[in-house]
């Protein structure tokens, strides 16, 4: 088998199985249930994955869109979907290039969706694009550490745990990536997650389109 089936069965067959163990740590549900639950009306996951979250949106969700560019990790969420809540959606497509009209979502939700996505300030725009008037981005990232020493590793580490980690960047700013978006952040919590400070400097908090848009 060559190099490049070799990383193509591993993105497609192995890379989803991993990232669903990873995210299902006890330590991470803390921040789903800060993020989600207030979620209301017309709702966009941006990284759906394996269907995490699905359980914990509330009743002011009216409906709720899943978007995911990894066909694997879509038939996993699949599998999570219950009877209940609202009617659910799945998409299989590039956060850069979202499915929906201008102005059709009143939530979007990124729970550690940002620091895979090749260009996140053009999806930034995108959700933007997408989210009505008075709508809101929630989310919880983890991403670049304000202590140098942590910093300078998370820079060492990013080019080899991208390869590993299906393009996850461990030294994002989130924050500014935001801006960069035209979001104008209205919450913010930054701190460490247990666990080795590279991986876990978490960005949680919620944004709205920038009043100039």
């Amino acid at each position: 088998m060559t190099t490049g089936r070799v990383a193509a069965f591993y993105e497609r067959r192995i890379l989803p199985v991993l990232l669903d163990r990873v995210m299902r740590q006890q330590l991470l549900e803390p921040f789903r249930r800060e993020v989600v639950p207030p979620a209301r009306g017309r709702v966009l996951e941006v990284g759906v994955g394996s269907g995490l979250n699905l359980p914990l949106y509330g009743r002011a969700v009216e409906a709720l869109l899943g978007l995911d560019p990894s066909p694997r990790l879509l038939s996993m969420a699949r599998r999570r979907v219950t009877r209940d809540g609202a009617p659910l959606r799945l998409l299989q497509a590039s956060a850069t290039d979202i499915p929906l009209a201008d102005g059709t979502v009143d939530t979007v939700i990124l729970t550690w969706t940002l620091c895979s996505i090749p260009n996140p300030v053009a999806a930034l725009r995108e959700m933007q694009r997408v989210l009505a008037p008075g709508g809101a981005l929630r989310f919880v990232e983890h991403g670049l550490s304000p202590l140098p020493r942590v910093r300078s590793w998370q820079r060492r580490l990013t080019p080899i745990w991208r390869r590993l980690a299906g393009g996850c960047h461990l030294d994002r700013k989130v924050d500014d990536l935001l801006r960069e978006g035209d979001f104008e952040i209205s919450e913010l919590r930054t701190e460490y997650a247990p666990g080795p400070r590279p991986l876990t400097y978490m960005y949680t908090g919620c944004a709205r389109p920038s009043a100039a848009r």
